[in-house]
């Protein structure tokens, strides 16, 4: 492991990045950017586009260590390059901690919630996470409803994957998603927080991992997650929430930084001139670091 990295995500001042949206959720990310379904052909173009709007924000003035401390990419993503180095490389090179999403999205909801879909290839997955040199890895799950047995068995999943992916000097975020349009988001939220204790409680003292988790509706409510000494950073998903809303959100929050996606990249689009784009991205950065370091 990377002993300067490891320092960075869990002291450093900023944020993690999420630009890890995968073949279902790109179309959506792309029309958002402004390229539309009918504006390239099959899944190559669609991956090609992609990275080129990733590229983009890498390669931006405002996107760095000084601000952003991690940064979370999909499986295509790590195994191509920008500007002639691989991604996590060339995102070392500016300061910036790459984590790898290693999920194979949602499966049906059963029991209030939805589970992760098999990762057959986990292993592989992980042993090129190492070659090229990943941090970290990033997998989510989805509570809709505060089932006692489905929370449990997120949570259980979540740890058992994540110990196979300590087992590879990487370190797990773990990501037990709550949905912010839950009718008993708050009640799921502390059924979550005590079963994530059980497994905290349970690592070893050499083993630990970090927590990607919805706002909670409750400030503070996740602070005893925060402060366990098996944690490395617990940083907060946007969720759906607008910007502004996450980042008031966020305020509340001791310790809480962000994981933002959409909440970062929304306002940015493809016909932006360079100086558009970089000073849109600027914005959005700043308001998320104030958010993640500048509490009410």
């Amino acid at each position: 492991m990377n002993n300067r990295q490891f320092e960075k995500i869990k002291n450093g001042q900023g944020f993690i990045a999420a630009l890890d949206q995968s073949g279902g959720s790109t179309p959506k990310a792309l029309a958002t950017y402004g390229v539309p379904a009918h504006s390239y052909s099959g899944e190559d173009e669609m991956f090609d586009l992609v990275h080129e709007m990733r590229t983009r924000i890498i390669t931006s003035p405002s996107f760095d260590g000084s601000r952003i401390i991690g940064a979370i990419l999909f499986e295509q993503t790590m195994d191509r390059k920008i500007e002639g180095k691989y991604t996590a490389d060339y995102l070392a090179e500016i300061d910036i901690v790459p984590f790898l999403k290693v999920d194979k999205g949602l499966a049906d909801q059963e029991n209030g919630v939805q589970l992760m879909k098999p990762i057959d290839d986990l292993d592989e997955k992980l042993r090129r996470a190492n070659e090229r040199n990943i941090f970290g890895t990033k997998m989510r799950s989805v509570i809709h409803e505060p089932n006692e047995s489905g929370i449990k068995d997120v949570v259980d999943q979540q740890f058992d994957i994540g110990k196979r992916i300590i087992d590879y000097d990487l370190i797990p975020i773990i990501e037990p998603e709550v949905d912010i349009n839950s009718e008993n988001k708050e009640q799921c939220e502390e059924m979550l927080r005590e079963e994530i204790l059980k497994h905290l409680n349970a690592l070893p003292e050499d083993e630990h991992v970090m927590l990607k988790l919805t706002i909670p509706t409750k400030a503070n409510a996740y602070k005893e997650l925060v402060d366990h000494p098996r944690v490395v950073r617990v940083v907060a998903l946007s969720g759906g929430y607008s910007r502004d809303e996450a980042n008031e959100k966020l305020k509340e929050n001791d310790g809480l930084v962000a994981s933002f996606s959409r909440a970062l990249a929304a306002d940015l689009k493809a016909d932006q001139s360079d100086d558009q784009f970089d000073e849109t991205l600027k914005d959005a950065v700043d308001s998320i670091f104030d958010a993640s370091v500048n509490k009410n």
